[in-house]
């Protein structure tokens, strides 16, 4: 699963790329200097079958912890990303630790229940 090392992109790392794009798009001035990354990978689901999972994190130096995971949370309900998985695809969102100066935060939002 996740492809074979090989040459080329497989279809997990094309679709994390481009919700890793989408997150921030409401505030580009909160991605100045900061990032989102995203990491789809498979979890199992049964004996035979296995789910998607996608972790973005954030990190948003120029928003404090408050803001930048209120905006997270919130442009998670709009992406067209998390809307058209919401149900399928549990989507973990978390901030770096140099977006706050506390620990990182994680809300785990288990799109099955949404």
């Amino acid at each position: 699963m996740g492809g074979d090392d090989g040459p080329g992109t497989n279809p997990e790392q094309l679709f994390a790329a481009g919700y890793a794009l989408r997150p921030l798009g409401l505030r580009p001035d909160a991605l100045e200097g900061g990032r989102v990354t995203a990491q789809v990978h498979f979890e199992k689901a049964g004996p035979t079958t296995f789910d998607l999972a996608v972790d973005l994190r954030a990190h948003l130096p120029q928003l404090d912890a408050k803001t930048a995971q209120a905006l997270l949370e919130a442009t998670h309900q709009i992406c067209p990303y998390s809307r058209a998985t919401r149900g399928n695809v549990q989507v973990t969102l978390s901030l770096d630790e140099a977006s706050s100066p506390h620990s990182p935060r994680e809300v785990d939002l288990d799109a099955k229940t949404s």
